[in-house]
């Protein structure tokens, strides 16, 4: 069934003012003034490597974006390395999930919640944080948008062979780019057990997703091995779930306007599981390690998307039968508002200030501040990305710590040298450049490395300058006379 909205006289598919929203939105300050954070550093580093020495790094670190990795290896190759390269999968993956949920909104809903939540997705806040990300999460979204939207074909009685098979690949894929995304497959339970489908369509979806579920399980069993690498994340508080609440409350009140009824395949039936089921899965996940980051659920949004379609396409029902020129334009003028409302975060969120650093800010003053035979440290290791990412400013800095670089010893920082080692070569030094982070996000200093750092300058170094930029800090320390 194709839809249709009639524009200016021109009849357009409704999913495409949603995907070309979502677009613009996404193309729109794409640079963030020519900003990267230390996530996107990541990837930007990572991809530039070769696929041998991706592979050799995957088995250290790092394994699950281990396909996330390589596309973006690709995408550097034939389009070469640019903030452009970097983000764009990422605005036109949530475009195409903005159609999907349009899609899925006017085949169970309606024309209007179709298009009221389309347009939606692309403005709630946390899309709009990851809709210029370099990391595969709004892949995700997509992926969950096109599975979730072959479920409701499938439960709709127009759901064949292939689109079982796609079914299956779609969420595999997914769980290749982050295996938390398997999630879907609970939320999509829940829409089943909701809706009682027949034994047919029950057994064709145990398949898919037990096979989905197989082909990502050596990627989860290895990965599980280097779960050291979520180590930092906190421990689940209430304050945690605050947001949750918030978000499940909106959701809950989206269904009940939309009037669900058990055993019947609705919008409240499809969105409603999928807003909630990953958002509590991954708290209960976070109950035996901690693993609460709301980027794991950004596809928990396209619920919570459809929901807010749903209690708009409700409202243009109850005005209809009074006004029904009005009704026609209740969805633009309240997305219109929405738009005006969210415009200082909008703006907000493509400044480099929307991220917790900017490791290209201080790239540029360690390049204005270094002098010849000057050395460079990091603290913590980590924060080498950003000589990394620009080793042209860095040229002619002698990193007096790092034993393997990142690419031969298969890590995303680099291997330093002992702790004795470190404090004898930075004894032999005149200058010293130190990177690290700003005092209201730093973490206290806990590697034995980063402590003898920390000592030595203390002891016989004196800092003649200091820069603070965008979340990273550059201190330069010249010898003193003890």
């Amino acid at each position: 069934m194709t839809c249709h909205i009639t524009i200016f006289g021109r009849r357009l598919p409704v999913w495409l003012i949603p995907l070309l929203s979502t677009l613009a939105l996404g193309l729109w300050g794409l640079s963030r003034q020519h900003s990267m954070w230390r996530d996107e550093a990541a990837t930007w580093q990572v991809a530039g490597r070769s696929v041998a020495d991706i592979w050799h790094m995957l088995g250290h670190v790092d394994a699950v974006h281990g396909l996330y990795y390589l596309l973006m290896h690709g995408l550097f190759e034939c389009f070469g390395p640019s903030t452009t390269t970097l983000r764009l999968p990422s605005v036109l993956a949530m475009a195409v999930a903005a159609a999907c949920v349009t899609v899925i909104g006017h085949r169970l809903a309606g024309v209007w919640a179709g298009l009221g939540g389309g347009l939606a997705l692309g403005l709630l806040p946390a899309v709009q944080f990851y809709l210029q990300e370099g990391r595969p999460y709004a892949l995700i979204a997509a992926g969950a948008g096109i599975s979730t939207l072959l479920l409701v074909t499938a439960l709709q009685g127009r759901g064949r062979t292939v689109h079982w098979a796609a079914y299956w690949g779609t969420v595999l894929l997914c769980a290749l780019l982050n295996w938390l995304s398997l999630l879907i497959l609970a939320a999509h339970l829940g829409t089943l057990l909701w809706t009682r489908p027949r034994r047919g369509t029950w057994k064709r979806w145990a398949t898919a997703a037990t096979a989905a579920v197989a082909g990502a399980l050596p990627l989860i069993l290895f990965s599980r091995r280097q779960s050291d690498q979520v180590s930092w994340i906190p421990p689940l508080t209430w304050h945690m779930m605050i947001g949750p609440a918030v978000l499940l409350a909106i959701g809950a009140l989206g269904a009940l306007l939309d009037r669900p009824r058990a055993g019947a395949l609705s919008l409240a039936a499809v969105a409603l599981p999928l807003l909630a089921v990953p958002q509590i899965g991954l708290i209960g996940l976070s109950l035996i390690q901690p693993l609460f980051l709301d980027r794991y659920v950004l596809f928990s949004m396209l619920g919570l998307a459809l929901l807010i379609g749903a209690a708009l396409g409700a409202a243009v029902r109850s005005i209809r039968p009074r006004s029904p020129k009005a009704s026609r334009w209740l969805v633009p003028v309240v997305v219109a508002g929405a738009v005006a409302a969210l415009l200082p975060q909008l703006v907000a969120k493509r400044s480099p200030a929307s991220r917790v650093d900017d490791v290209l800010a201080v790239a540029a003053d360690v390049r204005q501040l270094k002098k010849s035979g000057d050395a460079v440290l990091f603290v913590p290791a980590a924060r080498r990305d950003t000589a990394l990412v620009s080793p042209d400013a860095f040229a002619g800095l002698r990193d007096i710590a790092l034993a393997a670089g990142p690419t031969a010893s298969g890590t995303l920082k680099g291997e330093e040298a002992g702790p004795g080692r470190i404090r004898s070569a930075m004894l032999a030094q005149q200058r010293i450049l130190l990177v690290t982070d700003v005092p209201e996000v730093a973490r206290p200093v806990s590697a034995e490395r980063d402590k003898v750092k920390a000592a030595v300058l203390k002891k016989y170094f004196t800092a003649v300058e200091d820069e603070q930029v965008r979340g990273r800090r550059l201190t330069v320390y010249e010898r003193c006379g003890g």
